[in-house]
């Protein structure tokens, strides 16, 4: 059974009321930040979820709330791995989150991203959370030209707010397209893999057509 397969099955199996529990505001806020710190938590898939929920059960300010959690969880989150990332160059202690955020950029998406970072400055920031795979080799890009503190945050305030609103019209498109709240956190999710996956998949063709072409 697939990924998405098996989420569904789960979801069709959970009534509303503890399906609502599961995805609550603090577990959201939680993962969120987790997911940050530390990226190995699906926070795009999480944060469609939750609006697929907030979306068929109509509560009030429901949908408000889970834009406000999201961002919220994620600029604490980009901040507090930022400030570890910035202790990396002062601290033999720190220096094992900078050297955990080099392990996860590939030189090429690093050397791309400084570039960036060059040419546009804060801006990359804002689009660093909307590209798959983009916000670590950015943030590294950010810790390596000394960016203040400060300057981060200019930047990563409206990331966040982008990124957040970005995942929850993915969760409401999906919502919206079934009946059930399983089938859409279902949809929702696909569609997170795929904008995850997409990007990388696309980057491994481009030398198999290179070579077919020539």
């Amino acid at each position: 059974m697939t990924l998405v397969g098996e989420i569904g099955e789960l979801a069709r199996n959970v009534p509303p009321e503890s399906t609502q529990q599961v995805v609550g505001y603090p577990s959201l806020f939680l993962l969120v930040v987790l997911g940050s710190l530390v990226p190995v938590v699906p926070t795009g898939a999480l944060v469609s979820s939750a609006a697929v929920v907030a979306f068929h059960h109509t509560a009030p300010f429901s949908l408000l709330m889970v834009f406000a959690v999201a961002s919220c969880a994620a600029f604490l989150g980009d901040v507090g791995l930022y400030s570890l990332g910035r202790r990396g160059s002062h601290s033999p202690h720190g220096s094992r989150w900078l050297a955990r955020l080099r392990a996860r950029a590939a030189p090429e998406r690093l050397a791309r991203a400084q570039h960036k970072l060059r040419e546009h400055g804060v801006l990359v920031l804002v689009l660093s959370r909307l590209v798959p795979a983009g916000r670590i080799p950015v943030m590294l890009a950010c810790l390596l030209a000394a960016m203040p503190l400060r300057k981060f945050v200019r930047g990563d305030i409206p990331a966040c707010l982008a990124w957040a609103a970005t995942y929850q019209l993915i969760g409401l498109l999906s919502g919206s397209l079934f009946p059930r709240a399983w089938q859409g956190v279902a949809m929702a999710v696909a569609l997170t893999v795929v904008i995850g996956v997409a990007p990388a998949a696309w980057r491994r063709l481009g030398p198999a057509r290179g070579k077919e072409g020539s």
